[in-house]
């Protein structure tokens, strides 16, 4: 088994020279190849004020020249001439670039290991991934623990952890309902043997939340993994070059704009528990479910269970359908209509009560130390059921 690490890079002279000392630092001795898609839009370089990106981009593809301690392949999507054009750009575009690159060349039970340039990880990280899927053969990927740094700013801190805190209650409560989808996909934190990323047709570049659609495909197509011995450090910063995700969170927290990232009560989750439970009722007949009026506004004037129990004749085939009907994105959109009676302080002392039995009292994110805000983390990063 060979692993194949894919990194897209954009403006990272900085950090990517420590992302590539972990690589080097491995301390397995099987094969590995790294694959690094240096990436701009190709309009940069006609933009006096995009000039440094130009540079660092250039600086970073000179360093990669240089570099001799591993076997290492460098896509050259930054040069004059090179770069994206039109709306084909971003980090997802990149990742397809190197995904598809490898799945063509590699064989299906290799691995392709996602990092970002800016993740850090200790030296068993790559023999840990080996182990995992020759433990698991047939799983469809792997979902690694991450861990994000904390910078000792605290504007930055506050930023990330409540981001942090935001995903891992939406997971735990995920898992906690029995949802298929309870993953935190991140493109530092990923890894998907090739036969799987062929089976789903490969990762589609948008521009950004591409890892989520990633992940998704490939939970519809089989078992994710969900832990690992070993944890990612993605790094914490602000970042606009992508629409959404960690780098745009944190620049709308740290104007304290968490609108599009709350903390949902455990409560929020309980229609679509119910309407999980009622799925095998669902397969003799049409019956009422919690979240009918949430169907009726996606799927307008359809039925959408006669549909599935025409095509699908057992009911273990018929419940999987179901789920895959009423997937993430679907799980997500259903959360956001949900009508929220507490605000997210509130809801964070529950989802902590529920899911770490611990108590809080005078929890504030903007006023409660930095130190409480990353205990609280680690209360929920310790929680195994991830």
């Amino acid at each position: 088994m060979t692993l194949h690490i894919a990194i897209p890079v954009m403006q990272e002279l900085e950090l990517l020279p420590t992302t590539l000392d972990c690589i080097a630092n491995q301390c397995n001795a099987e094969p590995f190849h790294v694959y690094i898609c240096v990436n701009q839009p190709e309009k940069l370089w006609d933009e006096p004020e995009k000039q440094h990106i130009c540079a660092e981009n250039q600086a970073v593809l000179q360093m990669l020249s240089q570099e001799k301690r591993f076997p290492l392949t460098v896509f050259d999507y930054a040069s004059p001439g090179k770069g994206w054009k039109d709306k084909k750009s971003g980090v997802g575009h990149a990742r397809k670039v190197l995904f598809d690159h490898i799945a063509a060349h590699a064989d299906e039970k290799d691995v392709i290991v996602s990092l970002d340039a800016d993740t850090t990880f200790g030296s068993a990280y790559f023999s840990a991934i080996r182990k995992m899927f020759r433990r698991f053969p047939k799983s469809a990927g792997l979902m690694v623990p991450y861990y994000h740094r904390l910078t000792s700013d605290e504007i930055t801190d506050r930023a990330i952890l409540r981001y942090e805190i935001y995903m891992r209650c939406y997971a735990l409560n995920l898992c906690r309902i029995g949802s298929p989808y309870n993953f935190t996909a991140l493109g530092s934190a990923m890894a998907i043997p090739v036969g799987a990323l062929k089976a789903v047709g490969g990762i589609t570049p948008y521009s950004s939340g591409e890892d989520f659609y990633l992940a998704q495909k490939l939970r519809k197509y089989g078992d994710l993994l969900l832990w690992l011995p070993e944890t990612v450090f993605p790094s914490a910063r602000l970042s606009d070059r992508v629409a959404f995700g960690t780098g745009p969170a944190m620049i709308k927290g740290v104007q304290n704009n968490w609108e599009s990232y709350p903390i949902y009560p455990p409560e929020a989750f309980e229609p679509l528990q119910k309407t999980f439970a009622l799925f095998p009722k669902l397969f003799q007949n049409d019956c009422p479910t919690p979240i009918d009026d949430f169907l009726s506004s996606i799927f307008p004037n359809q039925n959408i269970w006669q549909p599935l129990r025409k095509n699908f004749k057992t009911e273990r085939q018929f419940i999987k359908a179901c789920h895959q009907k009423i997937d993430g994105l679907r799980t997500l959109q259903f959360l956001r209509s949900f009508e929220r009676k507490s605000d997210d302080n509130e809801s964070l002392i529950k989802n902590l009560h529920c899911h770490c039995d611990v108590e809080i009292v005078d929890f504030h994110f903007e006023k409660s130390p930095v130190e409480l805000l990353n205990t609280v983390r680690n209360y929920l990063y310790e929680n195994k059921k991830l």
